[in-house]
């Protein structure tokens, strides 16, 4: 036992690379290495990347240094989207010994015969088209919830995003897959399944890059909403064009699936959704969200915004930032536009300066705190079911209503992943809300 290695894991970026940070760990294991924390000593530090944000960019050398520091003689690996797009960029970083594409990222202890460290990164890279393969996931980031990767790739050509050259074409986990793994996540005692991909409403592309729709998405949620011991199904994120009527329904009258939507719009300007190349007009969304809150009234709908692309003036940005104001929505992510090499946007005129770009993203997030705030007060005096989570912060357990209300109670471990009926009684001074039990015993 004493000769087994060590391996630790970073992962940067979205649920999607959790979840597949996951699977690879798990190879790992399969393979006889023992996982540990990434700031303990390990003999091989993988870091999973990602390429949607500048930022995320730059964290990279920061992270090697940091596996190096806890052992200068440990072999680091680079895999992720990052690792697709610039695979000789992360090879010349100091100490970087292997970089996988999106193809050789699931087969990374194939590559591992060896772990000296080498003079020079090694690349194993591959033309995108190549990744015409679904590899299943999921992740358990903690005692109480797992990402379920049901889709990858994309076909859609937004103007700014990098996704399609990282990941591929959209193609999709089989039926019996997903519920493989939704089962495999049950009998772990995990009470809630939050589905990821790239673009999930567009589940049911084939395999191979088959474009027919062997399932569709709303397939995919009523055969998931029947998995005995999944107390709660969240679905992550799924375009405004994509998500059906059929599907508000179901979710509306679901055993699983919880009153959560979170719908990207990007922008409020149908002037910029064009020059984006996003498929649906500002009309559509409030079609959307009107549609979930005549029926679902007490649901939760988060946005993602992007500020300070390419040609949006100062009328743009109020259009956006008043458009927002008018829909009944519940939290905003926003995201300051980066430009992307090797995508259309990059070579836009209309650059907004960054100084700009950062004001309007400021503006948006003081806008999202209000929003909450609103959506919080909403729920007030509501009789709502809360999922516990594991750790201990500062002397309290946090949780999630289904409706995605965050609450705090002092700490109580015999409360960790256990689901309890709470009234919703106040906000406290850090933004959370207050409950008393209405139920002594967990659902």
């Amino acid at each position: 036992m004493e000769n087994r290695k060590k391996v630790a894991f970073y992962t940067l970026g979205c649920k999607l690379n959790f979840s597949e940070t996951s699977t690879i760990a798990r190879n790992f294991t399969d393979e006889g290495f023992d996982r540990v924390e990434f700031n303990e000593v390990a003999d091989i530090y993988v870091i999973n990347t990602c390429s949607v944000t500048e930022n995320a960019d730059k964290r990279f050398k920061s992270i090697v240094k940091q596996a190096q520091k806890s052992n200068p003689d440990a072999f680091v690996a680079a895999v992720g989207c990052y690792a697709q797009l610039k695979p000789q960029e992360l090879a010349d970083v100091d100490g970087v010994d292997l970089v996988l594409g999106a193809t050789e990222k699931f087969k990374i202890t194939d590559y591992l015969n060896d772990l000296s460290k080498n003079d020079f990164g090694e690349v194993h890279s591959c033309e995108i088209e190549d990744a015409d393969f679904y590899v299943g996931s999921y992740s358990i980031g903690d005692r109480t919830r797992a990402f379920l990767k049901v889709q990858d790739g994309c076909d859609y050509k937004c103007t700014y995003c990098t996704i399609p050259l990282a990941r591929g074409i959209s193609r999709s986990d089989t039926m019996e897959g997903v519920l493989k793994n939704a089962k495999e996540i049950s009998e772990q005692n995990i009470k809630e399944i939050v589905l990821t991909g790239v673009n999930i409403g567009d589940y049911g592309k084939g395999e191979f890059g088959n474009k027919r729709h062997e399932h569709t998405f709303l397939d995919l949620v009523t055969e998931l909403d029947k998995v005995e011991g999944i107390e709660r199904l969240r679905i992550s994120s799924i375009e405004p064009n994509l998500l059906k009527n059929e599907t508000i329904d179901l979710v509306s009258k679901s055993r699983a699936f919880v009153p959560h939507f979170h719908i990207p719009l990007q922008s409020g300007s149908n002037d910029i959704l064009r020059k984006m190349k996003r498929r649906y007009m500002k009309e559509l969304y409030v079609d959307r969200v009107n549609k979930i809150k005549e029926i679902m009234p007490h649901a939760c709908i988060g946005v993602d915004v992007i500020v300070g692309f390419p040609g949006e003036t100062d009328e743009h940005f109020l259009e956006t930032y008043n458009f927002l104001t008018s829909l009944d929505i519940s939290y905003l992510h926003v995201f300051t536009y980066s430009e992307r090499d090797n995508t259309e946007a990059a070579t836009m005129d209309g650059v907004v300066p960054k100084n700009v770009r950062a004001k309007r993203s400021k503006m948006l997030r003081g806008l999202s705190a209000k929003l909450r705030r609103k959506f919080y007060e909403s729920q007030l005096k509501t009789t709502r079911t809360v999922l516990f989570e594991s750790e201990n912060k500062e002397g309290y357990i946090h949780g999630f209503t289904e409706n995605y209300v965050k609450v705090k109670a002092p700490w109580n471990p015999e409360l960790v992943n256990t689901l309890h009926k709470v009234e919703l009684t106040q906000i406290d001074d850090d933004g959370l809300v207050r409950f008393d039990f209405v139920e002594e015993f967990a659902v």
